[in-house]
């Protein structure tokens, strides 16, 4: 993508919409699902019965194939680590904006619905988006290398953060069940808000340079960076994408709700595909990231959504449970415990030298094959 004055109607004839997508690089599809997405939420499109909610499928996946395409876009134009920011904050605001609408609905058990979308996130970004990426990478490129400094950082407050909020209100004793008492889940939303801001504070200011790509870089790193108007529209239309994204997943978990129900299998798997759907323009920008030699955006865009998952959403969730008096369950069992613990010493293993193989991907992938299988079959 070549560099484009950023006054475009100064240069730009009107006649041609096609050469103006063009110069500003952004593909029509780009800017028409997630036009038809907010079309779609608008006129109800899940409810209209069979032929709408197949549409309104085929525009979820449009959308979500758009917001990768602008966030990479807006990555590029502001650089690492800032860029891998943009994608991680704005899921995750919009995820929390889906979980507390979903506890104030009917919807399945409200309690635990937080910890079951949390959890399945967690899962799926730790096992599924990493071993993906660790695969397609290493299938392409063989052995790849990142930052070891920026990965261990993530994982020492990934960890905290885990424990803390999915794994220690299982063992208190103020409150009856998998829940905290008031002030505990005051102090455990304060500290998780703390900890997201130190990692934000030293991805982006104090240690940057552990989360840049070492000396070996990507033949097209040094591609022209997008133009200011490109990445404003990009911007824009990212977060219209995100919205749509969010917006359809939820209108659709009604039916997935009630496919899963008369299938006879758990609730746990509608957060499951929630969760698969709001975390899909992260996990497949960081599966081209990973594609293209560029295992350090790839890591950071994953674990970065991780830390983001938990250190916005628990605090989230805990005021509007303090606030309208919700029950809260944070605990997970001790299927889940496991499965977590599994996860977080396997990913440790895995990105503890600097280097990485299919091996490491092969490892992920089936350690969330076994979630998936247990979560279905319980």
């Amino acid at each position: 993508m070549t560099e484009q004055p950023d006054n475009v109607d100064a240069i730009v004839p009107p006649a041609s919409k096609r050469a103006l997508l063009g110069r500003l690089g952004l593909p029509a599809y780009t800017l028409a699902f997630p036009l038809l997405g907010a079309i779609a939420v608008l006129l109800s499109l899940y409810k209209m019965g069979t032929i709408g909610t197949v549409a309104a499928s085929v525009i979820l996946i449009g959308s979500v194939l758009a917001a990768v395409h602008h966030a990479e876009v807006v990555a590029h134009r502001v650089g690492e680590p800032f860029g891998t920011l943009v994608l991680a904050i704005a899921v995750t605001v919009i995820e929390v904006s889906l979980i507390v609408s979903l506890m104030l609905s009917d919807s399945g058990d409200a309690s635990a619905l937080a910890r079951d979308t949390v959890f399945a996130a967690i899962m799926i970004i730790l096992n599924g988006i990493v071993g993906l990426c660790l695969m397609a990478g290493g299938l392409r490129h063989g052995e790849q290398r990142f930052t070891l400094s920026g990965v261990s950082a993530a994982l020492a407050v990934l960890t905290a953060l885990v424990v803390l909020s999915l794994v220690l209100p299982n063992y208190v004793t103020s409150a009856a069940g998998p829940t905290y008492a008031p002030a505990q889940l005051v102090f455990v939303a304060v500290v998780s808000l703390f900890l997201y801001l130190m990692f934000v504070l030293v991805q982006t200011v104090r240690h940057r340079e552990y989360f840049l790509p070492g000396e070996e870089l990507p033949r097209d790193a040094h591609a022209d960076r997008p133009s200011r108007t490109t990445t404003m529209l990009a911007l824009a239309f990212l977060l219209i994408a995100l919205v749509g994204v969010v917006l359809l997943a939820k209108g659709l978990s009604a039916t997935v709700e009630r496919a899963v129900l008369d299938a006879g299998l758990p609730l746990a798997v509608v957060g499951v595909v929630i969760a698969a759907l709001v975390l899909a323009p992260e996990g497949l920008a960081a599966y081209r990231a990973a594609k293209r030699n560029r295992l350090q955006t790839s890591l950071n865009l994953a674990l970065g959504s991780a830390l983001a998952t938990i250190g916005l959403t628990i605090p989230s969730v805990a005021i509007v449970s303090l606030m309208l008096d919700l029950p809260l369950a944070l605990g997970i069992g001790a299927k889940g415990i496991t499965l977590l613990i599994l996860s977080l010493f396997t990913i440790t293993l895995s990105l503890g030298t600097g280097r990485t193989t299919i091996l490491g991907g092969a490892v992920h992938l089936v350690i969330f094959a076994a979630y998936l299988f247990t979560t279905v079959v319980p």
